[in-house]
């Protein structure tokens, strides 16, 4: 085209002249530049908008870079402390310097605020001191495995599931942080191939600069995404192998305790058939119920000896502590150790049984009634309607809780002890002393012969059942009358034996008897305390006479 046209213009210029050669000359040569211009100017603007593209890219991703804060304030603190000791290498030698050659007024102010400089340099050194040795080491560094607790017994499974899911956690958060890392170094990485595009566009030392700089801060954290895979997969392997162990414990444990369960149902149902035989072959309440109280706690005995032999490990190691700590517990429980150690006395030694009455002295008051059971730690008692509770206390049918311990520190009487039911009742009549006294000793001892002969009978051989265990020198069991001079008459004593849970009953019917016996005899007349009124009637006179007054 531009050959045509040239041509057209020789031919031209053949034509017109010189002068029109010139001239069209020219004019090409001015189109040229022209279209040379818009070129350039095209040019220009193309790499204006390709370099405004690229920096408008590069700002989203420094954004994107800025929100992974963790990572890349573990880097600045790591420039900083490398700036801050590169500062005080070039402080320390300057001081260095002024010391050897301090000759002006002006280099020993110099010195003495290069001095100062380095005491604050000196201190921010030993707060970036870790970051000093390495970048990101506190982010590299994976979740700390404390020492995993052994699984001994069933209770250890919970913590030992709740360390593994710990553990997980820590690890899935050191992933996460990998993870992070990756897509940090993918934004770096894309960010460092912008700027070789923009020193391509347009060659300046600012761009050079920024890719040398991104180089190394994108060498540093690759650096540190190779140490963090590599820990990963080792804690992750050391993870597996604790989670496989702990597995296995909590199985082992798990077998255990269903091998230990077997045990104690078994155990369980051998007692309870022994209850069954007991209750099937034993009628006396009493007896069954102390068997029943024995079976009992053998077998809680026994399952706890169960238990502990197969979960305390150091047995020696416990006996140990245990004594240390005997004199505070013997101290701190000491009623709780006396209370047992009088149930062992009770159970064991004899002295009192469930069903027995028995009266109890506590802080000057009497209870008496009967035992309805006795635990390790107190006995029971139904207080009933004694002649204690008519004369004094004035009140009955509370349930008393007695402390074991009142066996060794308070009076407690028992009126039905071993095979003896019965006890020493009295009756005192006062009769005047002009009564035929000696037959009233007699009417008294015939009317409590006759309703005590039953129980007598059974003393006797209750008495005789004593011997094999006791040294009995008066074994008189016939009912006893005394006699005693009283200020206002003679008192007739009739004793007698009667059962220990009706003392009353027979005392009442005893009573009435005695009382009509002697109501019926003309010679005895039963006293009681008299007064005798004095009244004198005389007429007082006055020591005047009122007549004259008057």
């Amino acid at each position: 085209m531009r050959g045509i046209i040239f041509f057209l213009l020789l031919s031209v210029v053949a034509l017109i002249g010189d002068d029109a050669l010139k001239n069209a000359a020219l004019a090409i040569e001015t189109s040229k530049e022209a279209e040379l211009q818009v070129k350039n100017a095209e040019e220009a603007r193309v790499k204006e908008e390709k370099i405004k593209n690229y920096l408008s890219e590069l700002q989203k991703l420094e954004n994107e870079i800025s929100q992974e804060q963790v990572w890349m304030k573990s880097y600045a603190s790591y420039l900083t402390s490398l700036e801050v000791r590169e500062g005080l290498k070039k402080i320390t030698k300057r001081i260095d310097y002024l010391k050897k050659n301090r000759k002006t007024l002006s280099d020993r102010d110099e010195l003495s605020a290069l001095i100062s400089k380095e005491k604050i340099l000196t201190s921010q050194i030993e707060q970036l001191k870790e970051k000093d040795s390495a970048p990101f080491s506190k982010l590299l560094t994976p979740p700390s495995i404390d020492k995993i607790p052994s699984i001994t017994n069933p209770f250890d499974i919970f913590s030992g599931i709740s360390v593994i899911k710990t553990l997980n956690s820590d690890f899935n958060a050191y992933v996460k942080r990998k993870e992070v890392l990756t897509d940090l170094i993918a934004l770096l990485r894309k960010e460092n191939e912008i700027y070789k595009q923009l020193q391509l566009i347009d060659p300046q030392d600012k761009y050079a600069q920024a890719i040398e700089y991104k180089q190394k801060q994108l060498e540093r954290f690759e650096t540190a995404l190779d140490t963090i895979t590599v820990t990963s997969e080792v804690y992750q392997n050391r993870l597996e192998i604790i989670e496989i162990n702990t597995n296995k414990d909590v199985e082992v444990q798990i077998y255990r305790f269903m091998y230990i369960g077997i045990v104690i149902l078994v155990v369980f149902v051998i007692f309870f058939l022994l209850k069954l035989v007991v209750k099937k072959y034993i009628t006396d309440n009493e007896r069954f119920y102390m068997a029943n109280k024995i079976i009992t706690f053998t077998n809680v005995t026994i399952i706890i000896l169960i238990l502990f032999f197969n979960y305390i490990e150091n047995v020696s190691y416990l006996v140990t502590i245990l004594g240390f700590a005997s004199a505070g517990i013997a101290i701190a429980m000491k009623d709780w150790f006396m209370s047992i150690l009088g149930w062992l006395v009770i159970v064991f030694g004899g002295s009192i049984h469930v069903g027995d009455r028995i009266r109890v002295d506590m802080d000057g008051i009497n209870y008496v009634g009967d035992v309805m059971d006795i635990s390790l730690l107190r006995m029971t008692l139904l207080e009933d309607i004694t002649l204690t509770s008519i004369v004094v206390n004035r009140r009955a049918g509370r349930i008393i809780f007695i402390p074991n311990n009142y066996i060794f520190t308070r009076m407690i009487s028992n009126y039905t002890h071993s095979t003896l039911k019965t006890v020493w009742d009295g009756i005192q009549v006062t009769i005047t002393f002009d009564s035929n006294h000696k037959k009233a000793m007699y009417l008294a001892k015939e009317i409590t012969k006759k309703f005590s002969k039953g129980y007598t009978d059974i003393t006797r051989k209750q008495l005789n059942k004593l011997r094999n265990q006791y040294s009995l020198k008066n074994t008189n069991v016939e009912p006893r009358v005394f006699s005693f001079i009283e200020p206002n008459g003679i008192s007739i004593d009739a004793w007698y034996l009667t059962n220990a849970y009706a003392t009353l009953t027979l005392r009442s019917a005893i009573s009435l008897e005695i009382i009509d016996a002697f109501n019926k005899e003309d010679d005895i007349t039963i006293a009681y305390p008299t007064q005798r009124l004095h009244i004198e009637r005389f007429e007082k006179t006055p020591p005047f006479d009122t007549k004259e007054i008057i």
